[in-house]
């Protein structure tokens, strides 16, 4: 039909990047599962706490972010957002998000959907790949402190590979999303007559 949408990619790239959706989805290892399961155990003791981190980080190092977030866009002031009700909410959103994911980390078909439908509601909310990498960063900052000495670089690796993959297949529902609603688009215009060619 001419709606193909080719490629997707691992990391952030800026808009108009070329998209490489023929590169193999990362996988994890049992023993990555496994640790980050463990740690997943501690986190989730203080998940408001890392929500709000991840999210003032986020918007800190990456202040382009705040124009995906209606709420915040105009928000200067940092302390004002780490006191935000609506980015507490958002914040435990994305936390419940990467629970739910690590839940589901034994059972690919589902963590692989859940990420899809993530990836398709960000298509709706008008949030772009190019923020998705930034969110794996920041809440590697934001749980190191609160592991503390179980925080290891094998672990480390383990969560960027979780993110990583997590990433690639938000990517993959966002362009699907994308062709689907173009597709449409261009269906229904075509199933609509032309005025200018019509008597009443």
């Amino acid at each position: 039909m001419g709606c193909a949408i080719s490629g997707l990619g691992l990391v952030a790239k800026p808009v108009g990047d070329a998209r490489d959706e023929d590169v193999a989805v990362p996988s994890l290892s049992q023993e990555q599962i496994d640790m980050i399961k463990e740690s997943w155990k501690v986190i989730q003791e203080d998940i408001a706490k890392v929500g709000i981190i991840m999210f003032v980080r986020l918007f800190e190092t990456h202040p382009e972010c705040k124009d995906v977030f209606f709420l915040f866009r105009d928000v200067e002031d940092l302390e004002r957002l780490r006191t935000s009700r609506e980015l507490r909410a958002h914040g435990l959103r994305v936390m419940s998000f990467i629970e739910k994911t690590v839940a589901r980390l034994d059972q690919p078909e589902r963590l692989d959907q859940l990420a899809l439908d993530l990836g398709k509601g960000h298509y709706r909310y008008n949030a772009p790949p190019k923020y998705y990498g930034y969110v794996g960063v920041e809440f590697i900052r934001a749980v190191q402190p609160i592991l503390k000495e179980k925080w290891t670089a094998e672990l480390e690796e383990a969560w960027k590979a979780l993110f990583l993959y997590v990433t690639r297949i938000m990517r993959k529902g966002y362009f699907e999303e994308e062709r689907n609603q173009r597709c449409n688009t261009l269906d229904s215009s075509r199933e609509r007559p032309d005025k200018r060619n019509t008597r009443l």
